[in-house]
């Protein structure tokens, strides 16, 4: 179906809109980052961005936490760090990762479902086969990850850039999408093929025409 005016709304489900809403806190982050060592926030229209170092002396990066722990994370002078991890096949359903750094690391088949990830930064990462599911993943950075056969059923995208970033057989059915974000979407040389798991076809699924 061809995209509405504003969001494209999907059948069914009120799931990520009502967690959108419940989220709404997660934009004091943005206060909390510009107030932070961190030089830039993690969202999808910023092109550059200074990151911090990884501390590879802290154990406990490579976990996802309670659903608390992006909030808390926003709070303190570092953002919870993910660079380098393993986190192939792992869950992160229904936590709240905002504002987290998931760059230069391995999502492959992990799942997302319902999880908040407002402000991510996930460029240069494999996601291939990642499951994001009626999650919120608002204003994100994905550019040059690797996306094959992810998908993203009823999720909120909005905001969230996929320069890049390889898009074969990602599924994006009754996703929440803004005008500006399908143009874009639609651009992607790559977005071809159909979902491994769903069946879904990749460009259909966005309501590009």
């Amino acid at each position: 179906a061809a995209p509405a005016a504003a969001l494209r709304v999907g059948g069914g489900a009120p799931g990520p809109l009502a967690k959108l809403s419940q989220q709404a806190a997660c934009a004091s982050l943005a206060c909390g980052l510009a107030l932070a060592p961190l030089a830039a926030s993690a969202d999808g229209g910023t092109g550059t961005f200074k990151l911090p170092p990884v501390n590879l002396n802290d154990k406990s990066r490579c976990v996802f936490k309670s659903s608390s722990m992006g909030q808390s994370n926003g709070a303190r002078d570092s953002l919870f760090d993910f660079r380098m991890c393993d986190m192939s096949s792992k869950s992160a359903d229904g936590k709240d990762l905002a504002g987290a750094i998931m760059a230069d690391a391995n999502f492959e088949g992990a799942t997302f479902k319902e999880t908040v990830m407002s402000k991510a930064y996930a460029r240069d990462s494999k996601f291939a086969g990642a499951d994001f599911s009626n999650g919120v993943i608002d204003r994100v950075s994905f550019d040059g990850s690797d996306m094959r056969n992810a998908i993203f059923a009823n999720t909120v995208l909005t905001g969230t850039s996929f320069t890049g970033a390889n898009l074969e057989g990602a599924d994006f059915t009754e996703a929440f999408l803004g005008d500006f974000d399908i143009r874009s979407l639609c651009r992607n040389p790559t977005l071809t093929g159909e979902n491994a798991k769903t069946g879904a076809p990749t460009r259909a699924s966005v309501g590009c025409r």
